[in-house]
């Protein structure tokens, strides 16, 4: 099983099959507008721009989850990253990452890579609220800004808690490209 198994929907509610992204390194990450985590979008920007033209792709999925800091349509969303941000890596439709509502594609991506916490250097106050957060199924995301690595196969190859800034990944981003 790959992630090119899934489709998804855009913030236009279209359906996008991730089988068009096949061949590409892909980071995909939960994300949210109101959170303090929210600035990474920059930091996710760059990486874009400096990996893209070497088969690299973001795929941002908003989150409502984590105490509601992603608010408004799909289309208030995309275009809140894009005029704050400058985004130009595609934004998806909101959706569920946890629970009995979560999407298959996260299903999917939690189920092979779990081990978020041995990656990250977590500290101060998102640290001791993600320790807040724990759910006792291992899988479960913590919170907004946890970023999944893909091989151009389509696997999961590594799990990034959400205090990993995106500068962070360039040097496992550049392994798998």
């Amino acid at each position: 099983m790959s992630v090119y198994q899934f489709s998804v929907k855009d913030s236009y509610q279209e359906e996008v099959s991730l089988g068009d992204y096949q061949g590409k390194v892909l980071l995909i990450v939960n994300t949210a507008t109101k959170c303090g985590l929210t600035p990474q979008y920059a930091g996710l920007e760059k990486l874009f721009e400096t990996y893209n033209t070497s088969g690299f792709e973001i795929l941002d999925f908003p989150c409502n989850q984590f105490m509601n800091q992603a608010p408004g349509s799909d289309e208030e969303l995309s275009s809140f990253c894009q005029l704050n941000f400058g985004t130009t890596f595609k934004t998806f439709a909101k959706i569920d990452i946890n629970g009995d509502t979560a999407h298959p594609l996260y299903k999917y991506l939690k189920s092979v890579k779990y081990n978020e916490g041995a990656n990250s250097k977590e500290k101060g106050f998102i640290s001791k609220l993600l320790d807040l957060t724990k759910s006792s199924n291992e899988g479960e995301i913590k919170w907004n800004f946890t970023k999944f690595l893909i091989n151009r196969n389509g696997d999961v190859v590594e799990r990034f808690a959400p205090t990993v800034k995106p500068e962070e990944l360039a040097s496992a981003i550049e392994r798998v490209l």
